[in-house]
């Protein structure tokens, strides 16, 4: 089997093994790059606050404070920042299985789908895990 390493190749494409699943998650829950995060720090600064401000909200649920659909809200707002952060710090996406090592360019459809997708499988983890453990309230 060939992989095929594109000019929007993460840094880390031929890494394997564990480093490669570090770098892999990384990727994904992370979506600034160092390059970027020198140029732009105002918009980065802002986008902490606001990757807090989620953690701070998910925090909040966890301790029956915050409903359900306020920190789907919040969820929502950091998608959107996400989108626009990762078409300009991380504009690729993998083409292909996830164990793969082949990735393409990413338009503007391609990194909306990815990123909604991606937080809406850790948002469900997280609803199942806080609701299971009695943490959230949910409002029938």
């Amino acid at each position: 089997m060939t992989t095929d390493i594109h000019d929007y190749s993460p840094p880390y494409v031929k890494s394997t093994g564990i480093k490669w699943l570090f770098y892999e998650v990384t990727d994904h829950l992370w979506p600034w790059n160092k390059k970027y995060w020198q140029h732009h720090k105002v918009i980065e600064t802002a986008g902490l606050a606001l990757a807090i401000t989620v953690t701070t909200a998910w925090g909040l649920a966890a301790n029956g404070q915050l409903g359900a659909s306020a920190v789907i809200g919040w969820w929502l707002g950091w998608s959107v920042y996400e989108i626009i952060i990762r078409l300009q710090c991380k504009p690729y996406i993998k083409d292909g299985p996830w164990w793969g090592h082949r990735y393409r360019p990413a338009g503007l459809m391609d990194m909306i789908c990815y990123v909604l997708f991606k937080n809406l499988l850790i948002g469900a983890i997280l609803f199942i895990v806080m609701r299971n453990l009695g943490l959230l309230q949910m409002v029938d």
